[in-house]
């Protein structure tokens, strides 16, 4: 399945068959996120089957997002040792075979163990290396192919919970989960049509780039460390006001119908402002400061929590849905962008994959803290004050480490034989030099995140020095 050595003066088509890997990418997106949600929907059929209670039930979800987000670091270690569109093939199989097991559980452990285990695995196994191969197809339009991909969360979140609905009332949960499984081999045929760019091999051909499946030098990156803080930071308390906004409003005295339309309009807007951003972030005067455009979507997404923690009336509850929405999109439209532009094409897998890691001990500390906040306080108001500063307080430490770190980093002259390396190429100076891949540049720490992209030329130059290496990840 190889496809052979680099070909020199090739980059990312920029288009072509990466459309189809786009389109791929929103759908693989849609699942990983909305598809946790979704499951919800037939959490009071499985409460009355099982006898359990909402938080017994509820850990189906939990452990589908949990796996998601922790086993970032065993999905980057696959890709680097089999490519992208094997795992993804695998995850497909796996995600699907979770579900269509659930539907026999005759046990709330057995719905841990296939629906939560095995498709939160599956999922996992798809997300991360679509955004890998993502990143491999687009150079130019890079942020705009990360906004449209972005906009399959909201998008897909919004007609599974519906389909949800529909297949419980016409099958039970029981139907419902098999015909899930059926509708998760989609993505199956998002892997299929993962091949690699012209020019890149599936997976490494052997030697020592094929042993270092992890990238742990990546931790020594200071880009890597500031997005490492600030995406702890903001999944502390990013997700905590869409979590708590239905109650909030019901404890405000609005009507149950009108407090579960909120969540609609925030959906919405989220839909909108994803692409949007993403052709923002894309224009030739701010793509250079997307890290910095990154900031103020989090600054901002703070601030309307904090401003919006006090809201009692209906009309008060819309506009901070819109205002939520809107900065809610542009962070997550953003995100991986500003990962990719920090460390480069072929430290990717691994960054993200440690960086999914972190943010899941965040995501089990802050949600589950709040809901006990809540339920020990009786008080809303507070644990909107807590979740705007955390993300506030994100934004924050994100713009002020990009400046610092950029004038430490122009401030000091490259020495004779690092020439403005990174911290990580110091440390892999000492060890195996030769096991980067060619066909691109190293990023010099958070300098790399204010400078645009090396085009598709330079790295044809950098292949045509050395024609006989292959990529590394992909």
């Amino acid at each position: 399945m190889g496809a052979g050595s680099p070909r020199p003066g090739v980059g990312p088509p920029d288009g072509g068959w990466g459309w189809v890997v786009l389109v791929a990418c929103f759908v693989v997106t849609g699942f990983a996120y909305g598809f946790p949600k979704a499951v919800s929907v037939f959490f009071r059929e499985l409460m009355r089957d099982f006898g359990a209670g909402y938080s017994d039930t509820a850990w189906v979800s939990s452990i589908m997002l949990a796996m998601l987000y922790g086993t970032g670091p065993v999905s980057s270690i696959l890709v680097t040792r089999f490519g992208c569109r094997p795992v993804m093939l695998a995850g497909g199989l796996l995600a699907s075979a979770g579900m269509i097991l659930a539907s026999f559980a005759t046990r709330l452990l057995e719905l841990y163990l296939t629906a939560g285990v095995l498709t939160g695995l599956g999922l996992a196994l798809n997300f991360q290396p679509s955004l890998i191969m993502l990143g491999l197809y687009f150079e130019r339009r890079r942020p705009l192919a990360n906004g449209l991909a972005a906009a399959g969360s909201p998008v897909f979140l919004s007609a599974l919970s519906p389909l949800g609905q529909l297949l419980l009332e016409l099958f039970g949960w029981r139907g419902g989960f098999l015909l899930f499984g059926g509708l998760l081999l989609h993505c199956c045929a998002c892997g299929a049509v993962m091949r690699p760019p012209p020019g890149e091999a599936e997976a490494p051909p052997g030697g020592r780039a094929r042993r270092r499946l992890l990238d742990v030098a990546v931790c020594t990156d200071r880009a890597f460390i500031v997005y490492v803080v600030t995406k702890f930071l903001m999944a502390l308390g990013l997700f905590v006001p869409a979590i708590l906004l239905v109650n909030y409003a019901k404890d405000a005295g609005v009507p149950d119908t009108e407090a579960a339309f909120l969540l609609s309009i925030v959906g919405f807007v989220d839909i909108v402002a994803r692409p949007a951003c993403g052709a923002l972030a894309g224009l030739a005067r701010l793509r250079p400061h997307v890290p910095y455009l990154f900031s103020l979507a989090l600054l901002a997404n703070g601030i309307t929590d904090l401003s919006s923690a006090r809201a009692r009336s209906y009309g008060t509850l819309v506009a901070f849905c819109i205002a939520f929405g809107l900065s809610y999109g542009m962070v997550g439209a953003l995100q991986f962008e500003v990962l990719m532009a920090a460390v480069g094409a072929p430290r990717f897998p691994s960054a993200l994959g440690l960086v999914l890691l972190v943010e899941a001990v965040a995501v089990l500390i802050g949600p589950p803290s709040a809901g006990r906040l809540v339920d020990a306080l009786k008080n809303y108001e507070i644990i909107f004050y807590l979740a705007g500063s955390e993300v506030a307080l994100a934004g924050v430490f994100m713009a002020v480490a990009t400046y610092c770190c950029l004038r430490r980093s122009r401030d000091t002259p490259p020495g004779p034989t690092t020439g403005g390396a990174s911290d990580t190429e110091d440390a892999e100076a000492e060890g195996e030099p030769e096991s980067l891949p060619s066909g691109t540049q190293e990023p010099r720490s958070l300098e790399s995140l204010e400078v645009p992209s090396p085009r598709a030329g330079s790295v044809g130059q950098e292949r045509e020095a050395d024609p006989g290496r292959s990529r590394e990840s992909v």
